[in-house]
């Protein structure tokens, strides 16, 4: 561990030690049927609600990506992620719906409501592997880029393409620092500036080396997270939450005084950061990508998706009532949504001390950067630590919902004898697969930016289908199945698919860019695109990264790609990914014979009972409905259609306005913080 100070060590060490602790203490006792591992029997109440949906919502992923993009972009970078705060009104109805359908996974939604066992197993297949690829594998990924940036190689160890790569790096940012000064006149140099240019965007490039092995480091992050996990299953996950909440907070708050002191003082921002990089919203021309347009498409695309994920039957039906399952949704993400006020600033600060020559090779180093050059021995062990907890919290929820996805939607179809010790026992060998192929992702992966939008985007359909579940009683099984597999191959399979088809990065077509601002270009349909040299000095250009096949569509159907703004662009992709699922969901569903009425009365008639505060009652009210599924049917907002929207009650309205209200309160606070350091007040 060269460059870890013992008392880090220790830090960490104790960390370590506690977690696996609490699991083995939450195993004791616990019930070995599939409700009490992957629920943790539904007993959880505001405290343990509030969190769970804090620490499965906030993971270092956050911090990290957040920091990151507002190094490159400025704050209104943060957008990507902050943007959500707009979702927890919305929290404050959908985890009572979670908590009232009354199931243990939401593949099981697909079978209960539509009464199709093979969807179910297709909705779980899909979701193990976007979990465990996806989610699992990005929180490792972004651990290991923390993590190496504060565990340096020593110069005398380099090996020469290791030399290469940070020289060339030093080279490459003094020759931008003099193309901006307006300096660079040589021919010479110029071609010298294009060629490392081209470098830098194979990833060739590096401001720092690391001593940090990755695998060795997924490997022994991975045995943690699987030891108090499996150990304790949904319990131990929540008891963890309280520790690691704590340790969050504390790793989002040490940077900020620290950077302050490292720059003297606050007043050092507003010289040091350009003012444009305080703007909360980016302008609708230039190169900004998060404009209001596309932060608009951004959070019809996260309304959406949020539907989909798999962690929302755990989380909101392991409520012991719908308003603990409430208070948690909504108290828990917004704890999360102040911690992006801090990672912001974190965000600023390494704007303001790696800039020019300093500049950082990755952005997504910014963290780990910051971390190791202004925090000394106990404090940095603290950092480290806080990362660990924030994304294993996360890592260990997905899990969960992986394990109990795998053992009733995938196993037990092919040994429905299954006994409930014999579910539990198989769930826990699922976990360790799923952590296992987590590691293998995660040493797939490389750009946090790229894998934070899949990460917003690949629930989008499945989060189309359950929304249309909950809300029109006109959706089929064919219809579902048309609208999955036409939105997951355009939207979420094909942008990294297609591309390795022969010819595709090669096409003049696809491979087109456009000027944005002093000399800059940016891809019009992939990512980026780079210049090929051939061996007859000519050259071609080659596509790379993702192939945006909403814009290939849309240039299909006439649309200007190409003259819109770069902001333009990136919200055209998400209102693509957002309308594509529900118009062929609604159209297929029109064109297919209607579900069974019988199967459609008995779910609503349960989703429309509350749930009650005893297991006696509970059973009677559910017998009840299961005589008369109609009988809530006056609270119908429409009751001669197909659309099943109920009229709010007064604790839906109060807890609405409220939260409106309060994310209102949150973007003020966050807004006038950015004047202050700007120097605007």
């Amino acid at each position: 561990m060269t460059g870890i100070h013992p008392l880090d060590l220790t830090v960490i060490a104790l960390y370590l030690a506690a977690v696996i602790w609490l699991g083995h203490r939450a195993s004791k006792g616990q019930e070995n049927n599939q409700e009490g591992y992957f629920l943790a029997g539904r007993k959880l109440g505001k405290a343990y609600q509030f969190f769970l949906n804090f620490g499965n919502a906030t993971d270092a992923n956050g911090a990290v990506s957040a920091a990151s993009l507002v190094y490159q972009q400025g704050v209104s970078g943060i957008w990507i992620g902050f943007q959500l705060i707009f979702l927890n009104p919305y929290y404050w109805f959908m985890n009572t719906w979670f908590r009232r359908v009354r199931l243990v996974t939401m593949a099981d939604l697909f079978e209960d409501r539509l009464g199709s066992a093979r969807l179910a197993m297709f909705y779980a297949l899909f979701q193990i592997a976007s979990a465990v690829f996806v989610v699992v594998g990005f929180g490792n990924l972004v651990t290991y880029k923390i993590c190496a940036a504060l565990v340096l190689k020593p110069e005398v160890s380099w090996t020469a393409e290791e030399r290469a790569s940070v020289e060339g790096y030093a080279e490459w940012r003094a020759l931008e620092e003099a193309m901006e000064a307006g300096s660079l006149a040589d021919p010479v140099a110029m071609q010298r500036l294009t060629e490392l240019r081209e470098s830098d965007a194979r990833g060739e490039l590096s401001s720092y080396v690391t001593a940090l092995d990755p695998i060795q480091f997924y490997i022994v992050y991975t045995l943690v997270v699987g030891i108090y996990v499996i150990l304790g299953g949904l319990a131990a996950t929540a008891i963890n939450e309280v520790l690691q909440s704590a340790i969050i907070l504390a790793f989002s708050v040490l940077l900020i005084p620290a950077g302050f002191m490292a720059m003297g003082g606050s007043g050092e921002l507003a010289q040091r950061v350009p003012p444009e990089m305080f703007q909360l919203l980016g302008s609708a021309g230039g190169a900004q990508k998060i404009t209001a347009l596309s932060l608009f498409a951004l959070f019809l695309v996260s309304l959406i998706q949020i539907n989909g994920i798999i962690g929302n039957m755990g989380v909101g039906g392991s409520a012991k009532d719908e308003f603990a399952a409430r208070f948690g949704a909504v108290t828990g993400t917004y704890a999360k949504r102040l911690m992006f006020i801090l990672w912001a600033f974190a965000g600023l600060i390494a704007v303001a001390l790696y800039h020019g020559e300093n500049a950082l090779s990755d952005p997504d180093l910014a963290w780990g950067t910051l971390s190791r050059t202004l925090l000394g021995p106990g404090l940095l062990g603290l950092m480290i630590t806080g990362v660990l907890a924030a994304n294993m919290s996360t890592v260990a929820a997905q899990t969960v919902s992986v394990s109990a996805l795998f053992v009733r939607n995938v196993l037990r179809p092919m040994r429905p004898d299954m006994t409930e010790l014999q579910a539990v026992r198989a769930g826990r060998w699922a976990m360790v697969g799923a952590l296992g192929s987590g590691v293998i992702a995660a040493a797939m992966l490389n750009d946090v930016f790229s894998a934070m939008l899949l990460v917003q985007t690949v629930s989008v359909p499945v989060g189309a289908a359950v929304m249309l579940m909950f809300f029109w009683r006109r959706l089929t099984v064919p219809g579902t199945w048309w609208g999955l597999l036409v939105a997951i191959s355009l939207t979420v399979l094909g942008p990294y698919l297609v591309p390795q088809v022969p010819g595709v990065r090669e096409s003049a077509a696809l491979t087109a860019q456009v000027e944005i601002e002093d000399g800059l270009t940016e891809a019009v349909f992939f990512e980026t695109v780079v210049r090929s040299e051939e061996p007859d000095t000519k050259y071609v250009f080659i596509g790379q990264g993702r192939l945006h096949l909403e814009l290939v569509m849309l240039d299909a159907v006439g649309f200007d790609v190409a003259g819109m703004t770069p902001g333009g662009r990136f919200a055209s992709r998400f209102f693509v990914d957002a309308a594509l699922p529900f118009i062929v969901l609604i159209l297929a569903s029109l064109f297919t014979r209607p579900p069974e009425q019988r199967r459609v009365d008995q779910f609503y008639g349960r989703m429309k009972t509350p749930v009650s505060p005893t297991p006696a009652l509970e059973a009677a009210a559910l017998a009840e409905t299961r005589k008369d599924p109609s009988r809530f049917d006056h609270t119908k907002l429409f009751p001669s259609s197909s659309w099943e929207f109920t009229r709010w009650n007064r604790v839906d309205t109060i807890g609405f306005l409220a939260c409106c209200a309060f994310s209102g309160a949150v973007i003020l606070l966050f807004w006038s913080l950015l004047r202050w350091a700007a120097g605007g007040f």
